[in-house]
């Protein structure tokens, strides 16, 4: 990962953008550049895109033809000429990379740099296998899916920045190791369901906000799929207190707001909850 320790005292401008991807690949890339252009053009500075923003296919395997290696392919081509040519930071939602294993290929969330480069890539570590009382009812993403490793986290001019995708939020010993790490900001693609969103989305988000001292930026899916799924939408910037800064409910379409870094370090030295913390390894 590349090192920017120099902290920047200008606000930090972020969008999270909220899609409602389907199973034509080009529309969608085009959909995101179009919702880059506008986040930029409205003073973001990082932009997020959400989970499976690239495609959203009939069938799960219908992932493996826009599969792409882990340094070449159409989508990373098209965010990183959209990172250089606009300056700013995308943080590319979720599309799937080859792995060792030809049949599980990686859920990757990569990192672009405003120079088109890529900073660094998150592979989603929680596979989201369960039964859900929806129209799909049965979700077995490790089937087509290989699993992340380990955290991820990287260095911008406004400071460290954690990833998460979608079911990791349910695991709240991800984002405590990437906060004792130094992170103020988690950033999260997702596609919840749109009945475990209705469930447990925005107090999940909050509670990870809060526990953390972080601001966290999440992406949404929303709305009703070409394959009959159905997404929850309902995208969140929130802030260290747990305070909703900034939501869109549904539809595609972006939200965005800045970051206050000063109040959220003052909050940590008034309330240090971080410093408190006595279980740190694992039992």
């Amino acid at each position: 990962m590349k090192m920017m320790r120099k902290i920047m005292t200008s606000p930090l401008i972020i969008a999270s953008v909220q899609m409602t991807s389907c199973a034509n690949f080009q529309s969608n890339i085009d959909a995101a550049l179009s919702l880059i252009d506008d986040a930029t053009l409205a003073g973001a500075n990082i932009i997020v895109l959400p989970e499976y923003f690239a495609f959203m296919g009939i069938k799960e395997t219908d992932k493996f033809e826009h599969m792409e290696t882990a340094n070449t392919g159409i989508m990373q081509k098209a965010m990183s000429q959209s990172a250089k040519k606009n300056s700013i930071w995308i943080v590319a939602g979720t599309h799937p990379i080859e792995s060792e294993d030809k049949l599980r290929p990686f859920g990757r969330c990569y990192v672009f740099q405003p120079d088109g480069t890529v900073n660094c890539w998150y592979d989603k570590v929680h596979l989201f296998d369960v039964e859900v009382e929806d129209n799909t009812k049965s979700y077995c993403e490790s089937k087509y899916s290989k699993a992340g490793e380990s955290p991820v986290t990287f260095d911008t001019p406004w400071g460290k920045i954690g990833l998460a995708v979608c079911y990791d939020l349910r695991f709240s010993e991800l984002f405590r190791e990437m906060a004792l790490g130094g992170c103020e900001l988690f950033i999260m693609p997702a596609a919840f369901t749109y009945t475990t969103g209705k469930a447990h989305w925005e107090v999940l988000i909050r509670a990870r906000a809060i526990e953390n001292q972080c601001y966290f930026i999440a992406s949404a899916q929303s709305g009703k799929h070409e394959n009959g799924r159905e997404t929850w939408g309902q995208s969140l910037i929130v802030s260290y207190t747990g305070e909703i800064l900034s939501e869109l409910k549904e539809g595609s379409g972006f939200i965005l707001h800045s970051i206050d870094r000063e109040k959220q370090l003052q909050n940590r030295i008034d309330f240090p909850v971080l410093t408190h913390t006595k279980i740190k390894n694992r039992i």
